[in-house]
């Protein structure tokens, strides 16, 4: 992980508005982000698989679902960009669009199983 390549990833507005989430909340299945983000799930997995080959999230199976989180062997440099980012996020209003939606989805997996 280089910098040139954190900043590259953190160019594309849906894999920052999805990182963004995951630091927010830990941890998401792939149907919350599409939610969240108003995409369709082909576009926010593909990101997400642009962000965990470059080692910056991590993926869990559970059943026919796949859950992100930061990954936390991320270099500290990489945790404070992403931290600083968020703090920077917290007053955009595409960012409170993106929680507030977020927040209102129905039957949110709480058992970490989306319905």
């Amino acid at each position: 992980m280089t910098p040139e390549i954190l900043l590259k990833l953190l160019s594309d507005q849906t894999r920052l508005r999805s990182l963004m989430l995951l630091m927010q909340e830990g941890e998401l299945c792939v149907c919350e982000l599409t939610y969240a983000l108003d995409l369709i799930q082909p576009k926010i997995s593909r990101h997400l698989a642009a962000l965990r080959d470059m080692q910056v999230v991590i993926d869990k199976r559970a059943g026919q679902w796949i859950y992100y989180h930061i990954n936390s062997k991320l270099p500290a440099w990489a945790n404070e960009l992403l931290q600083a980012t968020l703090k920077g996020s917290l007053d955009e209003k595409q960012y409170k669009r993106d929680i507030k939606k977020l927040k209102s989805m129905k039957n949110r997996p709480e058992n970490r199983i989306c319905a």
